[in-house]
């Protein structure tokens, strides 16, 4: 938990880079396996911290799970424990994603309020309002969300936001409730589809997967399956705003690009060259970037993942950029960070702007969440001397081996 990254600046990235599976599905994924009493196999797995955390939520329950490599093997019992206590799931946020198969299965769930990155607030109200909905009971008792039911029922459910937990959550319940459940405003990340695609491969009966209205026709049972885990599309990100802030050549493989799309034209129209193929895309600039606005929003917008690395390429791009935050609003405590590293930035609201600089200046900066940690990386690419990176246990949640790639990219970063 000590551990830190010595960054020194002044490396121009180049060459390829894998991703492996997606952290935001792969959790969600073996929550989904609590569905199905039998052994569920998942493979591109990523070897990130956060995979064995929630195998301890699962191991919790009564499950046996196994991590081997990029692969994990879930076998589910007949009977689960509905209790996942607060020593399981404190330590991260997707934790919370046991609520739905909990309730499917068990009929309850007492689900210890979660932990996670320190981005502001992610309350549980639409979670708890969906499945009540679908016939649950829900409370909030002794830190926990408490879930009941007798019988799970069909029902059109409307968010009032497309969050990603809250449609996991209500997918997962209903595909066991009788009846058929509309979702509408759902939300459409590619994490969702790739949740559904497991779901259906188990017996279930989804519709609409990637739209903003998912229809879910109950069943009364499941079966294990075999899937494998979509790439993650915030490791390419970084990857991919990596290069254009070195001045850089890489080319990413393992990702879709139009899980990216967004992104990717942001970075076209800051002057890099970007090339797409079927399963990967090459992002090439021989200049200081172009200055680019951006703001977060819920897929296919801007990932609110990656705002980071769009302050970090705006802090040394050539003009002013505003970045917008519309998901969470404690993501700018990254900002206070980058004004260490020398970076030019003010905020206002919800709105940061910046007007880039040619080079950021070296120092010992914190990591707050996963993507901040990364982001500072980022900028300690682009600054003079030695940049120290602090809490980079955030870092490896998120990043299978982060310090690696880079250095096989070109950069010079260890771990002390």
């Amino acid at each position: 938990m000590n551990d830190r990254f010595l960054v020194t600046g002044g490396a121009r990235l180049q060459g390829a880079v894998k991703v492996s599976g997606a952290k935001n599905s792969v959790l969600k994924l073996m929550a989904a396996a609590l569905l199905a009493e039998g052994t569920t196999t998942l493979s591109n797995c990523p070897e990130i911290l956060d995979v064995p955390l929630m195998q301890h939520v699962l191991e919790g329950l009564g499950c046996s799970v196994e991590l081997d490599g990029e692969i994990v093997r879930i076998t589910t019992p007949a009977e689960l424990k509905p209790n996942a206590d607060f020593d399981a799931v404190r330590q991260f946020r997707a934790s919370v994603c046991v609520l739905g198969p909990l309730t499917a299965r068990c009929g309850r769930a007492v689900v210890a309020l979660p932990g996670g990155d320190a981005i502001g607030s992610r309350p549980l109200d639409m979670h708890q309002s969906g499945l009540e909905k679908l016939g649950a009971t829900t409370s909030i008792s002794h830190g926990a969300v408490v879930a009941e039911a007798d019988e799970l029922r069909g029902a059109h459910i409307s968010l009032d936001f497309p969050s990603v937990g809250a449609t996991e959550n209500i997918l997962t319940a209903a595909v066991m409730a009788k009846g058929t459940t509309v979702l509408d405003n759902a939300a459409r990340e590619p994490e969702i589809a790739d949740l559904c695609e497991m779901l259906n491969s188990m017996g279930a009966k989804v519709e609409g997967a990637g739209t903003s209205t998912i229809t879910i026709e109950g069943v009364e049972k499941l079966h294990p399956t075999e899937h494998q885990v979509i790439g993650d599309r915030i490791v390419a990100g970084t990857w991919a705003y990596a290069a254009a802030m070195t001045g850089g050549d890489v080319t990413v493989g393992g990702i879709a690009p139009r899980h990216l799309h967004l992104a990717l034209e942001k970075l076209k129209v800051a002057g890099a060259d970007v090339e797409t193929y079927a399963n990967g895309f090459r992002v090439r600039i021989d200049r200081r970037p172009d200055a680019v606005d951006y703001q977060t929003l819920p897929f296919p917008g801007f990932p609110t993942d990656l705002q980071p690395m769009a302050i970090g390429i705006a802090s040394v791009a050539n003009g002013m950029s505003v970045i917008t935050e519309n998901v969470f609003e404690s993501r700018f405590r990254f900002v206070d960070e980058m004004l260490r590293l020398g970076a030019n930035a003010s905020v206002d609201g919800h709105h940061v702007v910046l007007h880039g600089m040619k080079q950021l200046s070296s120092t010992e900066v914190w990591s707050s969440d996963i993507r901040a940690g990364a982001g500072l990386v980022l900028a300690g690419l682009v600054a003079d001397g030695v940049t120290t990176v602090h809490d980079v246990h955030h870092i490896d949640r998120g990043y299978p081996n982060f310090v690696e790639h880079l250095r096989s990219l070109g950069a010079e970063i260890q771990r002390v």
